[in-house]
């Protein structure tokens, strides 16, 4: 498929700056070609705006000046990239049909134009809206519903009872609705706690690959409109995550915890359990919460990367410091003593 930029200008609202040519895909500076669109967005790029081979650009009015290309000026450079990168590369999606080897219970209402794959097995009582697609070797248990125009990814489980929203995403391997970790202590060993709730996930969610999402003991765990759950994510039972929030790679979060709209984890924090979290927090990469935030803002804890050597001289002093404050709150009632002593 290919566009002009004055149509891909007049969807998402940029201004055209030069001629009027026809685009066919999106690429990198490096790589781009006569026919190929890119982005600039941030002045350190700005360079390679010279040399580039590419046919356009899609660029912030700050940078429409450093470049003679044909550009689409737009506040927002990487948005409008993502926007016409879709439209230039809309994602495949399988005809509609069902595979004879799938594995479908008789009450089972499958809406219009879905697609069922190779060894997919759906339960009884499950509702699969209009135009979703099941990849081969899917599995959805009973009473699960899913919106229209859903997309499960090959091997992805939803387990019993999950309410799935519309245009939702579920990558390879995800898992939702499996039971959460509820275990009572009973002198000599565990007993299991049964997980009686369901996970009810909103309209336009996305859910990487190998991503786990528990049911909850009692409630529901929540995941609500437009959140973005990168791979290898584990949510534990009874979570509640807010609108638009955003969870990059490896984030854990344990149960009960509640995690307001509009947040951002980076990859591998660890949210302690029954914890509550602000609306527009970001949490930075590695840190552990091990405690509610109450308030909007940026959270880091972890120590910036150095040296082996430098972080034996760090440790060392920090095992000391204990012993250093208390030399310090001695050598201060000494010296207040003294000022006293002095004054009388």
């Amino acid at each position: 498929m290919t566009y002009l930029l004055s149509e891909i200008a007049a969807r998402f609202g940029g201004e055209l700056i030069g001629e009027d040519i026809r685009v066919e895909r999106v690429a990198t500076l490096e790589a781009a070609g006569p026919s190929d669109i890119v982005f600039v967005g941030d002045p350190k790029y700005a360079k390679q705006l010279a040399t580039t081979a590419a046919g356009a650009v899609i660029v912030n009015a700050a940078l429409a000046a450093a470049t003679s290309l044909p550009r689409i000026v737009v506040p927002n450079p990487y948005l409008c990239f993502a926007r016409t990168a879709n439209l230039l590369h809309p994602p495949a999606r399988p005809a509609p049909g069902i595979h004879p080897s799938a594995v479908i219970a008789e009450d089972v209402v499958l809406g219009e134009g879905c697609h069922v794959g190779a060894f997919v097995s759906i339960g009884a009582g499950s509702r699969i809206g209009a135009n979703t697609v099941l990849e081969a070797g899917c599995r959805i248990g009973t009473g699960v519903a899913i919106g229209a125009d859903g997309y499960c990814h090959p091997n992805v489980v939803v387990c019993a009872d999950t309410q799935i929203g519309a245009r939702v995403i579920l990558h390879p391997g995800a898992v939702i609705g499996s039971d959460g970790f509820g275990n009572a202590w009973q002198g000599d060993g565990w007993f299991k706690i049964p997980q009686l709730g369901r996970v009810v996930i909103g309209d336009d969610v996305e859910v990487g690959a190998s991503t786990t999402i528990d049911r909850g003991a009692l409630g529901d765990t929540t995941i609500e409109d437009g959140v973005r759950l990168d791979n290898q994510i584990q949510i534990g039972h009874n979570v509640h995550i807010g609108k638009h929030t955003a969870l990059a790679g490896c984030v854990g979060v344990a149960g009960s915890t509640r995690i307001g709209a509009y947040c951002t984890f980076g990859g591998s924090a660890m949210i302690l359990g029954h914890l509550d979290i602000a609306d527009r927090v970001n949490i930075m990469a590695g840190t552990l919460v091990g405690k509610s935030i109450k308030k909007a803002g940026t959270y880091v804890g972890q120590y910036p990367v150095q040296t082996h050597e430098d972080w034996l001289a760090n440790a060392s002093h920090l095992r000391r410091l204990d012993a250093l404050a208390g030399r310090l709150k001695e050598l201060e009632r000494k010296v207040g003593h003294a000022v006293t002593d002095d004054k009388e």
